[in-house]
C-alpha cells in the first residue's frame, strides 16, 4: 500500500488538515499559514473578488494538453491531482479556484507527445486491417513494429479501445513501409487476405482515396456509393497505374486486385502507363473495368 506524503509545514494543506485523514497542524509555521489564508479571504470578500473562476478556458486548455500529455504527466506539470483534472476535463466542474486555473494555464504542450499516453486505437486498428487486406501477415507486422503477434491480432480485431502512443507510432511507421510493398506469396499471405476480405477490411489504396483513417467518427461502411460505369472504370485504371508507380509488376497488381480485372487488361493498362500513351477506349476493356 502506498503511503501518502504529508504536505510541508507552513502550507494551508498541512495547516487545515484533511477530514478523516489527518488533523490540522498547530505548529507555528502552520498557524502563520492559516492566519495568512484568513486574511487573504477577508480582503477578497471586502473587494468583491471570488476565489473561484469559470472553468471553460482552463478546460479547453486541458483538453488540448491531453492530446499529447498523459494524466500522470499533467498531474506532475500542474500540481493538481488526477481526480480533479479528470472532473474538469469531463465538464463536471462548474467552477475552479483561481490558483488551479493559473496552474493549468501555465503548462505548455510539448512538441512530442508522451510515449506512454493512451490514444484511441481507431487509426492503428485500420492500418493493421489495411495491411492484412493486402496479405501482410500478423507475424510480419509484429516484426515490423517490434510488438507481439497476439497484440497485433488484438488490435486488428478491435479488442482494445486504446493503444499507447509509442506502439501507435511504430504501427504507423510499419504502415508507411509496408502499405505499397507486396507481401511474399505463401499460404499465410492468402489466408490473411481472405480473412480481411471476409471481414470487409479496406486496403491502403482505399484509405488513400477516401482518407479519414484516424477519424473515429468516419464510418467506412457509409463512404462507399454506387459508382457509374465510367467512374468505376476510371477508378480501377487509376488504381492499376498507382500500383505501377510503386514498382508492382502486372502479375502483382492482378493479385492485389483480387482477380477483379483480367491479367490481359492489367497488362494493357500497365503498358499504357509505362509508355505514356493511352489507347482509345476499347469497349471490352472498359466494360471489364466497370464490371
Amino acid at each position: 500500500m502506498t503511503t501518502r506524503t504529508l504536505p510541508d509545514h507552513g502550507t494551508t494543506a498541512r495547516a487545515y488538515g484533511s477530514p478523516g485523514y489527518r488533523p490540522p497542524c498547530k505548529c507555528e509555521p502552520c498557524n502563520v499559514a492559516r492566519r495568512r489564508h484568513h486574511k487573504h479571504a477577508r480582503v477578497r470578500r471586502q473587494l468583491g473578488r471570488s476565489p473561484f473562476t469559470n472553468p471553460d478556458t482552463a478546460r479547453a486548455h486541458l483538453q488540448e494538453l491531453h492530446k499529447t500529455m498523459s494524466w500522470k504527466t499533467l498531474e506532475a506539470a500542474t500540481g493538481v491531482p488526477i481526480g480533479g483534472l479528470v472532473l474538469l476535463y469531463s465538464g463536471r466542474r462548474t467552477k475552479i479556484r483561481n490558483e488551479t486555473h493559473a496552474k493549468i494555464m501555465a503548462v505548455t504542450a510539448p512538441t512530442r507527445g508522451d510515449r506512454g499516453q493512451y490514444l484511441d486505437v481507431t487509426g492503428s486498428m485500420r492500418r493493421v486491417q489495411a495491411l492484412s487486406a493486402i496479405g501482410h501477415s500478423y507475424s510480419a507486422m509484429a516484426e515490423a513494429t517490434g510488438s507481439a503477434r497476439n497484440r497485433i491480432l488484438s488490435i486488428a480485431n478491435g479488442r482494445q479501445p486504446t493503444i499507447r502512443r509509442d506502439l501507435a507510432e511504430r504501427i504507423d511507421a510499419a504502415y508507411q513501409q509496408l502499405a505499397f510493398m507486396p507481401p511474399p506469396a505463401n499460404k499465410f499471405t492468402n489466408r490473411t487476405r481472405n480473412f480481411a476480405r471476409a471481414n470487409g477490411w479496406r486496403d491502403p489504396q482505399w484509405w488513400e482515396d477516401y482518407g479519414h483513417i484516424d477519424d473515429p467518427d468516419f464510418n467506412p461502411a457509409t463512404a462507399d456509393r454506387e459508382l457509374g460505369r465510367d467512374e468505376l472504370a476510371e477508378l480501377r485504371r487509376e488504381e492499376i497505374e498507382h500500383l505501377a508507380k510503386f514498382g508492382h509488376n502486372p502479375d502483382q497488381i492482378h493479385t492485389r486486385l483480387g482477380g477483379e480485372v483480367s491479367i490481359s487488361t492489367v497488362r494493357a493498362i500497365y503498358r499504357e502507363w509505362a509508355t505514356g500513351t493511352r489507347r482509345n477506349r476499347h469497349p471490352d476493356t472498359e466494360q471489364e473495368l466497370a464490371a
